[in-house]
């Protein structure tokens, strides 16, 4: 398997460009993964909660990443969201996905039927069984309804290295996240799950991020990340403070409702969202409009 430091650094959770008929844009998303890589973006994360992944059939979702595939072109590595809150299901579909051009594998810990730390230890063990490339494990318990304990992922971290190499933690529960950047075997990553704290879990010891507001912003999402990592700390803070009011504005209304605004204030896709989620309200939108002009002046 592919070391996971591959992982380190700004991974950018990819947007779904719609056509205004509600059907998925491939071209923009094709132009969408060169611009991110050009911009200097370390990898590349699709089917997460920002491509709106629950509104896509299973045909969309293969079509989704043979599209950053062949865009990529191996470029960057290519992180891919699997499973979900059936192990069963999970380890069937993880067994069967054609992995041609996708380094890694993004799970999400079971939502909804909120499984007991043994459920979740013995879920995720069930999927680094059978996984055939990396696996970094997700942690959002404001969507998911549960939480991936501390003790839980360094137990997972430990039996399974070499293939469950990193989290991308969303909890802010930052005694939590320390807790594991302590006790964390050599190599497994920590990564931020939200731009906001960014900045200061990479001064703790975390390893980057999976961002949403890199995809309307990448240059200055992975400089910033950059510049933590290499302590540059005076940099990455001027950089953290100018965009922390568009992090702050792009999720008043949930996700990827205000990144989806920021990048059709830009001209690079149309702002269009699949039920039930919406686009941005008039109000919100003029804010962000506002934020942008003040980040490319």
């Amino acid at each position: 398997m592919a070391i996971s430091t591959q992982f380190k650094g700004t991974g950018v959770a990819m947007i779904t460009p719609f056509s205004q008929n509600g059907e998925i844009d491939f071209d923009t998303l094709a132009l969408h993964t060169d611009r991110l890589i050009k911009n200097g973006i370390n990898y590349l994360v699709a089917l997460g909660t920002t491509a709106e992944t629950p509104t896509l059939s299973a045909g969309e979702k293969s079509d989704v990443v043979r599209c950053v595939v062949e865009a990529n072109g191996g470029r960057v590595p290519v992180i891919v969201g699997a499973s979900g809150n059936d192990t069963r299901a999970s380890v069937e579909s993880i067994t069967k996905m054609d992995l041609n051009g996708i380094d890694g594998l993004l799970c999400v810990a079971p939502y909804y039927n909120k499984p007991s730390q043994e459920g979740m230890y013995q879920h995720f063990a069930a999927i680094g069984a059978v996984a055939r490339v990396p696996v970094m494990l997700y942690n959002v318990p404001g969507r998911t309804g549960s939480n991936i304990s501390s003790e839980t992922t360094l137990r997972l971290a430990g039996d399974f290295q070499g293939t469950i190499v990193a989290v991308k933690e969303a909890s802010g529960n930052f005694e939590q996240i320390m807790e594991i950047i302590r006790d964390r075997p050599e190599g497994f990553l920590v990564v931020s799950g939200d731009d906001s704290i960014t900045l200061p879990m990479i001064a703790a010891g975390g390893d980057g991020v999976v961002s949403v507001l890199g995809n309307a912003y990448p240059a200055l999402t992975s400089t910033m990340v950059a510049a933590a990592l290499e302590n540059a700390l005076e940099k990455a803070r001027e950089l953290h403070y100018r965009l922390l009011p568009m992090m702050k504005a792009i999720f008043k209304e949930g996700n990827p409702a205000g990144v989806k605004a920021s990048m059709e204030i830009q001209g690079w896709i149309g702002n269009v969202l699949r039920l039930p989620l919406i686009p941005a309200t008039k109000k919100l939108y003029e804010e962000i409009a506002q934020l942008d002009r003040r980040l490319h002046d």
